[in-house]
């Protein structure tokens, strides 16, 4: 049962220790629709308070509720909306002590109503006394509790009350799919999770819920945020329906889950097949997130006009997306267009803009953006702090970026979480400050996470530093020891400090577990395609033509003293044999294709999947220079300008 004390109007709420049971006389018998009672409601009152709750003036309402005897079922439901409203916790509490001394305390409608509420004014603990103290729960009270629970990010909690629902034999209903599917990735024991999630699936076909719309969308989204982008696929195949939220949480999914290809693909099949369906905000910001991945900046541009065109440009996730987009595609220039365009924004856009000066190695701006931001009026998310950090790293701003760090709680009241401190660790890691990068692991409130003991490892890989790699490579192949890309780092730092016997064993080590590197990938834009490539490339068309460039661009680069970085190849061959794959990479090749078929004044675009070599590095800078071309490459870390022989990086990267 829910009672409350006796109690007088206050700012704060009585905390649920307080409560004790309190019934009144009166005997109600309710329904959805009517109240039935043994002493006639005074009908003036009643819609005086109905009046004053639509009006706005809930202080008004409940002063005429205490003169009140017999307060309907809807005044009370608008009592509480009107509480959620005006997020009014004390109002809410007060409300609902009244309901129940006037005998409410069996109504399932106006349980899920307070439910409801408390779950608007974020007091979960609140609802759960709701849910437990009611005897009548129709489907109606376990979907409004599942609901607050999962906006509370207690899934598991939800599971558990799931299966209570289900062994007591009350039948679920499309809401309840809705919200236990959302419970399965509203926990942090996601992969546990993906089975409950898989069961949950199999219940619905059982059913026979397939054939609706909004739980099968729902259901794609479970399985993106998995990352199970086949399931996902499937089930959004199998739809008899789709309506445009369906078509935006698949596109989401692809782009979301590093298949920028397929989300490009499937927006143009929704914009062909689906003529009565228009895009949204959400199938836009994704659409542009696909873009900034592949560096398409022609396909951006056109749907940057679409967003015009559609009066999408005052939607501040699409805006921020649209930052984002021209950043990563390196027009950081249009991208601040864009930003100061802006008539408001929000944390987000600011991080988009403070991100985008680091991603281009602009640290001094980024910090200047982060300033600016707070100067605003603006207080700073985690992902703020992440994203100046990140700046002051590739720009080597190493005292300011310890500066920003220590503000993180002190000003911010912002605890660092695992980025920040990976942040950290790189930061001091490239400054070649690895002994303090160390410490700042050792001195860790929270439990170092591959990201933290990865960014130690990527530091000593650029300054050879055996020890202090072993020390996180040991804990990384704990963490992650299917991660191939690990081994493939600690061998590299072997090969540098030419201890070739512990470079064969972890070769042999890494055979014997079956695992698989990462393969290097480059892509291209050329008159609005995207073209892709990897290091072993023989069924593109030009493949021979491309190879033939770049042996000649060789052999005239040679002639000015550049010399093949083969040390980056980590296999027992010769030295032309190495010369010939590491001619062979990725970038080079879309590098070569840029030149050949692109406009010759065009700026060549090029994004890696992986971090870029030395000998691509050099290479590149030396390319700029001999064919008069500006090359903006952006690897996994951050951009590279190269022109006139020169890079934006500094060799610093």
């Amino acid at each position: 049962m829910w009672a409350f004390q006796a109690l007088q109007p206050v700012q704060q709420p009585p905390p649920y220790h307080q409560i004790h049971s309190q019934k009144h006389q009166t005997t109600r018998v309710f329904s959805r629709h009517q109240t039935s009672i043994a002493i006639s409601p005074s009908t003036n009152n009643n819609h005086l308070i109905q009046s004053l709750c639509k009006k706005g003036n809930l202080k008004q309402a409940l002063h005429v509720l205490s003169q009140e005897p017999n307060p309907t079922q809807h005044t009370y439901e608008l009592l509480i909306l009107s509480c959620a409203q005006q997020n009014s916790l004390s109002d809410g509490v007060i409300v609902h002590r009244q309901l129940i001394s006037d005998g409410f305390d069996e109504d399932p409608f106006l349980a899920t109503k307070l439910i409801n509420m408390y779950s608007e004014l974020d007091c979960v603990d609140h609802a759960r006394k709701v849910f437990d103290g009611i005897l009548n729960r129709t489907i109606y009270v376990w979907n409004a509790f599942f609901r607050a629970l999962t906006l509370a990010g207690h899934g598991e909690e939800v599971l558990n009350h799931y299966r209570r629902m289900n062994l007591i034999g009350i039948p679920s209903d499309r809401f309840t799919y809705t919200y236990v599917l959302k419970a399965c990735v509203a926990s942090e024991a996601l992969v546990s999770l993906l089975q409950v999630g898989k069961e949950i699936h199999a219940h619905i076909l059982r059913h026979g819920f397939e054939t609706h719309v909004h739980i099968m969308t729902t259901l794609v989204d479970m399985y993106a945020r998995f990352g199970c982008v086949s399931y996902a696929s499937c089930v959004f195949n199998e739809m008899p329906v789709k309506n445009v939220v369906s078509w935006s949480a698949m596109i989401a999914c692809y782009a979301k889950n590093g298949r920028p290809f397929e989300a490009l693909e499937l927006f143009r099949e929704m914009m062909l097949e689906t003529h009565d369906l228009v895009p949204n905000s959400v199938t836009m910001v994704s659409v542009l997130q696909a873009c900034a991945a592949l560096a398409a900046l022609e396909q951006g541009k056109l749907i940057h006009g679409y967003i015009l065109r559609k009066g999408l440009d005052s939607i501040l996730p699409v805006i921020s997306a649209l930052v984002t987009m021209y950043a990563r595609c390196g027009e950081l220039g249009l991208g601040r267009r864009v930003f100061d365009q802006m008539d408001k924004r929000d944390v987000v856009s600011w991080n988009s803009m403070i991100s985008s000066y680091g991603i281009h190695g602009f640290g001094r701006e980024a910090i200047t953006t982060f300033k600016e931001m707070i100067y605003s009026g603006f207080s700073p998310s985690p992902i703020s702090l992440v994203s100046v950090l990140g700046a002051c790293s590739h720009a080597g701003f190493v005292e300011e970026g310890k500066v920003l760090f220590e503000s993180m709680a002190k000003e911010h009241r912002i605890y660092p979480g695992v980025e920040h401190y990976a942040c950290m660790v790189d930061l001091l890691g490239r400054a070649n400050r690895l002994d303090e990068a160390a410490k700042v692991i050792e001195n860790m409130r929270i439990e170092p996470g591959p990201k933290v003991w990865g960014s130690l490892l990527g530091s000593c890989r650029i300054h050879c530093n055996v020890e202090l790699a072993e020390w996180a490579s040991r804990r990384l192949f704990e963490l992650e020891p299917t991660n191939a890309g690990n081994y493939v780092l600690l061998a590299d730092i072997y090969a540098e400090a030419k201890m070739l016997d512990e470079v064969k064993r972890l070769k042999k080590l890494v055979q014997a577990q079956g695992l698989q590197k990462v393969s290097g990938r480059s892509w291209i834009e050329v008159e609005r395609k995207i073209f892709s490539f990897t290091s072993v490339d023989e069924f593109n068309p030009q493949i021979e033509q491309l190879h033939a460039l770049l042996l000649k661009l060789s052999a005239e680069m040679k002639e000015k003293g550049y010399v093949p970085q083969t040390k980056v190849v980590l296999y027992d061959l010769d030295e032309k044999e190495k010369e010939q794959i590491v001619l062979g990479h990725s970038e080079k090749l879309a590098v070569a294709f840029g030149l050949i078929n692109s406009n010759k004044r065009a700026t060549i675009r090029i994004t890696k999947n992986l971090r870029l070599c030395e000998d691509c590095h050099s290479f590149t800078k030396l390319i700029s220079k001999l064919a008069n071309r500006e090359i903006l490459v952006r690897d996994v870390n951050r951009f590279h300008h190269f022109k006139d022989g020169v890079c934006s990086c500094g060799d610093y990267w």
